[in-house]
């Protein structure tokens, strides 16, 4: 009888009852829980994402030669490349709920602007001399600055030198398409203003540590700060290894610093959906172990070292952007002194209270 059950509970038919049955059972567009539990209910998170590193030298090299072949206009909108995980093949998507690109601005150029739904970023890796303009305020972006572009404004990018210039685009794309939530609208064939102030509008009013205009004391979704500039993150940072230094608590672990960057409206994450952090780690300076709930992409913005992801390690340099899948376990190694920037889908994850995070030999496993 258990053997029976066995068979009948495991989509096996060894009566002609019950090779009826599933033939109905699929003709009538149903799928019975018994036979996919391990499917939907898996033990931990069961990922299709893969580990996976994308190496600078040769992204750049690609996004030369797109800049040398591909215009930038209506149409395409952008010249961007979406970074596929090779777990994830028929998408453009780096995991299953971000998206990212490196996209290349040659000299002289204007991407037009548009909208959507969606929430984006741009953190530069290269170069300057562009100004993002979004709602009619032009950013200038810089290395190192993390520029923010929320859901349903308007923004377009334009070069004023004769150099191109390289980013990472990161948006939450792959959630909003799952979740049939994305709206796009055209705007100007060029941008709203060519001006190239050194600082924004939105800078003037809101880039003030721990101040706060009365004029905007209501809560955003995203940030009101359209730029988060590297001068202070790189000075937050060193502050926090001189901390160290002086026996004060103020790095996350010994040799390793890092940041998180902030709606000065909320105290929290820049965008509802996704999380953006800086971290340094010390010369010889080794993270530890671990699994989270959630996906994120990293780029190396300067130094050399190796990320260990699930069994395999991989070998690192400035530029390459890599991909942590959710409860795939991690560390960080550093052969010099290295910086990354680092997203993630953190904030949904917390929200829907879905957040775990297990440190072998610190934290207690609960699967």
């Amino acid at each position: 009888m258990e053997l029976i059950q066995m068979q009948q509970m495991d989509g096996t038919a060894d009566t002609p009852e019950l090779v009826e049955l599933y033939k109905d059972i699929d003709a009538q567009s149903i799928a019975p829980l018994w036979t996919q539990l391990s499917d939907l209910m898996p033990m931990v998170p069961s990922p299709k994402a893969v580990p996976h590193v994308w190496h600078w030298k040769d992204l750049y090299s690609i996004a030369e030669r797109s800049g040398d072949l591909v215009p930038v206009g209506r149409g395409g909108e952008r010249r961007a490349l979406g970074l596929r995980n090779p777990g994830l093949p028929g998408t453009a998507y780096a995991t299953s709920t971000l998206w990212c690109a490196v996209q290349y601005l040659g000299g002289r150029e204007t991407a037009p602007e548009h909208r959507h739904s969606q929430n984006a970023f741009r953190f530069v890796t290269e170069g300057e001399g562009v100004w993002t303009v979004v709602n009619g305020d032009p950013v200038a972006m810089r290395r190192g600055d993390l520029l923010l572009t929320a859901g349903w404004n308007f923004h377009g990018h334009h070069n004023e030198t004769d150099n191109p210039m390289i980013w990472i685009d990161g948006l939450d794309i792959p959630f909003v398409n799952y979740a049939d939530l994305g709206f796009f609208e055209f705007g100007s064939d060029r941008v709203t203003d060519y001006s190239t102030p050194d600082i924004s509008r939105n800078e003037r009013l809101w880039a003030y540590p721990g101040l706060r205009p009365l004029s905007g004391l209501g809560k955003t979704p995203s940030s009101p700060l359209a730029k988060y500039k590297w001068e202070y993150t790189d000075a937050a940072l060193n502050e926090q290894f001189a901390l160290e230094d002086e026996g004060h608590p103020a790095t996350v672990e010994q040799g390793h610093a890092a940041i998180r960057y902030s709606n000065p409206t909320t105290g929290g994450d820049v965008m509802p959906d996704m999380r953006c952090e800086f971290h340094r780690l010390r010369p010889g300076t080794k993270t530890r172990l671990r699994h989270e709930v959630g996906s994120s992409v990293w780029q190396v913005f300067q130094g050399k070292g190796r990320v260990v992801m699930g069994e395999k390690t991989y070998e690192l340099e400035r530029g390459d952007i890599f991909v942590v899948p959710s409860w795939i376990p991690w560390s960080l190694e550093a052969e010099t002194e290295i910086d990354f920037f680092r997203f993630s889908d953190a904030p949904l994850v917390e929200k829907l209270n879905f957040a775990r995070t297990y440190i072998p030999g610190l934290t207690k496993e609960t699967n």
